[in-house]
């Protein structure tokens, strides 16, 4: 069956439809990862999002136990060629199944190098995926320029809180849309780890006395999360050590007097240099933003720059003056991905004052 993807410039691409073949409108963004294809569809930062995958053969090893939650969450999945024999000894089924399972549309056969090219140059747009042949560029177009993925948080934080067992230090974790392998990365070195809905008061979260809180990673605009910043500026008037990724990086600047911006079409990939201005190493980090912090009027007695990207000189991570706090735009959880910054859990254990 054909199916369009039909861009808010009005641009149209033809392809043959993948997954659900219901209509639908969204943010096109595009990721430059060349493996991992199950980890982006099952990361909760892309709700509100129909994701473009550069790299040209997608599924080839098919669905594997490697889900970063419980359920894709883009609204649309966008390839050059979808793999329809995938073959893995730990293959569970294939991504053509997995996306129909979730009534998630896509399109194949498209140009995805050149869809990422338009969206480089003209910033991110908006766009809808149809398999209507007599869709009418003047209905749709409106349509497109209005859409806004709008308040996406509540729709994938957890609906209440649970905890993995540790005999180390008590975490804290945010879920304002966190991927498994964060929970995951500070359990397997010991801590117990409280993983909480996002809309948590900072009340209920320092009854518990933790050793540390955890901000995790989310989709969508981080000034929508007005109620979820101001409980942020309690837990850092707390003095209760943090460690903050992605949308809980841009929350925790929000809460304390910094901006935030939308960039022109984001980061989005496996391989971002991002260089730690202490000791000036670069690493190269998995990342999934289409926000960053403004620095230009950032107070230094509040926060300073600590990693910054490489290639365009964004910021990548804060740490706070006089506080135990700091806070990274890349994932260092990212799995699979680059794990060169892995050892911020460890610098967040050793703030907690270690697991002895």
């Amino acid at each position: 069956m054909k199916a369009f993807l039909i861009l808010e410039d009005g641009t149209v691409l033809e392809g043959t439809s993948i997954g659900s073949t219901k209509e639908v409108v969204s943010e096109i963004v595009f990721n430059t990862s060349m493996t991992g294809y199950l980890e982006v569809l099952t990361d909760p930062s892309y709700a509100g999002q129909a994701v473009v995958m550069t790299y040209p053969l997608i599924g080839n090893y098919g669905i594997t136990p490697d889900m970063e939650s419980k359920r894709p969450w883009p609204n649309g999945y966008i390839v050059r060629e979808l793999s329809r024999m995938p073959s893995n000894f730990r293959c569970q089924g294939s991504i053509q199944d997995f996306l129909v399972k979730y009534d998630i549309p896509g399109i194949a056969g498209i140009d995805t190098r050149a869809l990422t090219k338009i969206l480089r140059e003209k910033g991110t747009m908006n766009g809808m995926i149809t398999t209507n042949e007599a869709y009418q560029l003047e209905e749709i177009l409106p349509r497109l320029k209005e859409y806004t993925t709008g308040s996406v948080v509540e729709k994938v934080t957890c609906e209440k809180a649970f905890q993995l067992k540790g005999k180390g230090k008590k975490v804290a974790l945010l879920d304002l849309g966190a991927k498994q392998n964060i929970a995951k990365s500070l359990n397997d070195r010991g801590c117990q780890v409280t993983v909480y809905p996002a809309y948590t008061t900072a009340e209920e979260i320092l009854k518990d006395q933790p050793d540390g809180i955890m901000l995790s990673n989310g989709p969508g605009d981080p000034k929508e999360c007005k109620g979820i910043i101001q409980e942020i500026k309690k837990l850092y008037e707390s003095d209760t050590p943090i460690f903050a990724i992605c949308l809980g990086h841009q929350l925790m600047a929000l809460a304390n007097g910094a901006d935030t911006h939308k960039m022109k079409y984001g980061h989005r990939g496996g391989n971002h240099p991002v260089k730690d201005l202490e000791t000036g190493r670069v690493y190269i980090s998995s990342q999934n933003h289409g926000y960053v912090v403004d620095t230009d009027n950032l107070d230094p007695a509040v926060a300073v720059p600590a990693f910054i990207n490489v290639n365009d000189k964004t910021n990548e991570g804060l740490k706070y003056t006089g506080k135990n706090i700091f806070t990274v735009q890349f994932h260092p959880e990212a799995c699979p991905g680059p794990q060169d910054s892995a050892y911020l859990f460890d610098r967040f254990i050793n703030m907690m004052g270690g697991n002895q």
